[in-house]
Formats: structure tokens, sequence, C-alpha cells
């Protein structure tokens, strides 16, 4: 409890604190064990000359340790009140009441509690999960809502899933000195920028454009002739050596518009302006030059574009990436990935994916990693559930990524993905690395967008734009 409480003051002062002597900072605890990690952090405050109080949100601490820290707080000159007497009048709020056993809904005083601490307008700081949040399983009915949550040794559920995770703010982690030894590592991990980076070695002296790869992008239509454009710009911009992209004759003139470095292969089109089924001896053509093929970025979805995926599926040797209209074509035939010749990678949204399991999107939502596990390892392919906290799984391994923000949430930014993956597998990365390495650096590349920009403001050209120069960031 004293490492808790410690590494969470530590952690508190490097985001909040410049002028910190000047504040006033109110520790909300319950009389639970999360309770005693805010009596430390309090002592500690007060230790500093930060004008502090302990608000007690129900009773007085009972329990043996934590009254403890609570008596040497108040020992040390730390103020205390219960909510009902404390006028709320704070810089900072320090969230302690409810820690990883909380499940259900709040009690009173409980919910009046977590109101007012989301109404006063004060920045609030959560200590391991946002109270009222279900660390286990990513509920959430009625919680406070954090600025900033420090989990204590790893994250949770609460910290990743939804709805819990967005009551968390920014989350970081602190060591207090458990062992990695106990905890379940098989289960699920985050993506790191260490380990993508690792991916990523030196480019040889004497490489050429054959070394990188060749990637084939069938992607487009007459009606959505961005997808294809946005998925090539991400490819080119993320190292492939060769791209080829196929699409529909009637979008010639925007392809060519926008891009001058691919390789254009304009095919025939049905009476829909998608890629006809005509085109398919030109396709099996194409799949022999490439070494990684990314599929269904605008496509559109008719009879003609659901063979066409089928036959990619079936007959590719090199690896495929299917996104959007490639995984709206294969949905009512989706047993046909497993008569795939070469690994899959597949990343669907949460509708989506739950087209492919025959589920409610909420039923997704609430179960994402099992739900993405579970169909990876029926399926041996690996799924990309997109969101926020985006999921990759190969069915036995699973990472959830933390970085990327809301901003990302727009037409455009699936297809930039599906480039970016495709590059990864045309470039040599096993289909597992390629997905977790792209969707680790689409998130960062969206994190600087919106901190160079905005949120609401940004675009994915503007994503795009800075994504090749954000590759130095992973480069040996």
């Amino acid at each position: 409890m004293l490492s808790a409480g410690t590494a969470c003051f530590n952690k508190i002062l490097k985001y909040y604190g410049d002028g910190i002597e000047e504040k006033k900072v109110a520790v909300i605890c319950g009389n639970g064990k999360n309770a005693g990690d805010g009596f430390v952090i309090a002592d500690l405050f007060a230790k500093m000359g930060v004008d502090v109080s302990i608000v007690l949100a129900d009773k007085a601490p009972e329990l043996p340790e934590p009254k403890m820290y609570f008596d040497t707080a108040v020992a040390d000159g730390v103020k205390d009140y219960f909510f009902v007497e404390y006028d709320f009048n704070c810089d900072i709020i320090v969230d302690c009441i409810f820690g990883i056993g909380f499940h259900g809904e709040p009690r009173e005083p409980f919910k009046e509690v977590f109101d007012t601490v989301n109404n006063c307008g004060a920045p609030v700081i959560s200590i391991d999960t946002p109270s009222g949040t279900n660390a286990s399983t990513g509920a959430a009915v009625n919680s406070v809502k954090a600025d900033l949550t420090i989990a204590v040794s790893t994250l949770k559920f609460a910290h990743v899933l939804p709805p819990s995770n967005a009551y968390c703010g920014k989350v970081v982690t602190v060591n207090i000195g458990i062992p990695e030894s106990c905890y379940d590592t098989d289960y699920a991990q985050t993506i790191t920028k260490s380990d993508v980076k690792k991916n990523f070695p030196k480019l040889d002296k004497n490489s050429h454009k054959g070394c990188r790869g060749h990637q084939l992008n069938i992607c487009g239509s007459y009606l959505m002739p961005g997808a294809a454009v946005i998925s090539a710009k991400a490819a080119l911009k993320t190292g492939v050596g060769l791209l080829k992209c196929a699409f529909p004759k009637s979008i010639y003139p925007v392809m060519t518009s926008h891009m001058v470095q691919p390789v254009f292969k304009p095919l025939c089109e049905n009476e829909q302006k998608t890629i006809s089924i005509g085109a398919m001896n030109d396709i099996f053509d194409e799949l022999k030059w490439a070494d990684s093929v990314a599929v269904g970025c605008g496509l559109g979805n008719n009879d003609d574009t659901q063979v066409i995926v089928g036959q990619v599926i079936k007959t590719s040797d090199v690896p495929v990436v299917l996104d959007a209209d490639g995984i709206n074509a294969a949905a009512p035939f989706i047993d046909i990935i497993k008569d795939k010749k070469a690994p899959l990678v597949i990343t669907p949204h949460s509708a989506e994916m739950a087209r492919l399991v025959g589920e409610s999107t909420d039923y997704v939502q609430s179960n994402r990693i099992d739900v993405a596990k579970a169909f990876a390892k029926e399926n041996d392919i690996v799924v990309v559930l997109k969101g926020a906290n985006t999921v990759v799984t190969d069915g036995k391994a699973v990472f959830v990524n933390m970085n990327g923000n809301a901003g990302m949430a727009m037409g455009g930014t699936g297809d930039m993905l599906t480039g970016i993956i495709g590059s990864f597998l045309a470039q040599g990365l096993e289909p597992l690395e390629a997905a977790k390495s792209a969707v680790f650096i689409h998130g960062f590349c969206g994190d600087v967008t919106a901190k160079e920009l905005s949120q609401r403001g940004m675009t994915v050209d503007d994503m795009l734009s800075i994504l090749g120069a954000l590759m130095s960031e992973f480069e040996a």
C-alpha cells in the first residue's frame, strides 16, 4: 500500500506537479484498500506543504492497514472531512473511492459522490481504476470520469474495454515491485513501441525495390475511389518496394491524379462500376506477381465482388489482408476463409465482426477480446478488431493497442490501416507482427496529427502527410 501510494503520488507530480504548492487537492476515499493508497498520497502532499484534504465518501476506514495510513496522514496535518461536509472548492481531485473489487451499480451516497466529482470542474486522477468501473469486465453504469488513470502494476480490462475505457482518460501504469512472473501474460498484452521497432532493422545498403516487396491492392469503385487512394498512399509511405493498384477502369482519372508512384492496373467493370467478374483472369495473373494482397477498401459489395473476394482468398499464395467491402463480400460465405492457401488478416470494426459471428454489435463490444480470439482461433487467421483499443490476435496471443484517439473515428482511417498492414506483409513481416506494427504506427500517427491540429479538425490526408516522416521513429 505504501509502495502503491508513493508510486502514484510521483506519477501525479509528473503530470500535475507544476505549481502544486499553490493548489488545493482533495483526495476522495472509500473505506477499503484503495482508500489506503489515497491516505498515503494525501500524507505525501502534506509533507510537501500542499493544501490537501481527505474526503471520506461514506465512512471512516476500519481495515487495519488503511486505518493506519489514515491516522498517520491526519497526525501529519491532513484535514479530513466527510463528503457532506466538503465544499469541493479545489484544484485537483484524486479518486480513491473504489478499486478493482467494485461491481454492479453504485449505491447511495456513492452515486451522488460520483456526480459531484464529475461536475466540480477540477481535473480528476483515478488510482488504479475510475471508481464505479468493473476492472474485470469493463462494465460501467455510473462512474467517476477521470482525466488521468494511474493503473497499479498492470492494466486491467476496465482500461481497455468499453464502456469503462471511456471513463479513464489518459492511462499510465506504475511499477510497485510485483514480479512479472505473477502475471498471466498469455491472455492479453499491450503493443509497445519497443516491440514494433524490433520489426524494422536498418535497410541494407545494397537493397533495391524488389527487396522491399510487391503489394497488390484490389480496391476502389466509382462511388468510393478515395478508399483505394488512401490505402495505396499508406502502403507507399510505410516502405513497400513496388505497389500495383487494380481498380475499375472508370476511376483511372482519380487514381492517376492523386498518385504517380504505383503501377496502375485498370480492370473491366460491371454496370455498378465495380470490378467485374470478367477481370478475374487479370487478377489471377497479378496474384502471381504479388508478395501481399490488400483487398476490399471501397470495393463495393455485389455478386461480382463476392466472387472476386472468394477467389482471391482461395487462390492467393501470398498473405492477404481483407478489409471493409472485402469482409462484407465474404460474410455470406465466411467459411471460405477455411479454404485459404496463405495467411489471412481481417480488419473488421465491431459491426462487421458482429455479422461474421452472428451476434449483435453490443455483444461484440462487450466481449471484444473473447470474440476476436475465438474467431481467429477457429479460422486460423489474424483478427484486427478495430475501435478504441484495437484488439490484435492470432487466436493464441492477444494484443491490445493503447494509442490512437477519437479524432480517428472518421471515414478512411481503416483504409489507411489496411494499406499499412499490406505494406508490412509485403516487406516480409509475419502476419501477427505486421498487424501489431501497423495498428501501433497507425495510432501513433493519429496521436501526433491530433496534437498538431485537433481531434475534430484532423483528416486522413493530414495523417498521411506525416506518416512517412513518422516511420523514422521505428527505423533502427
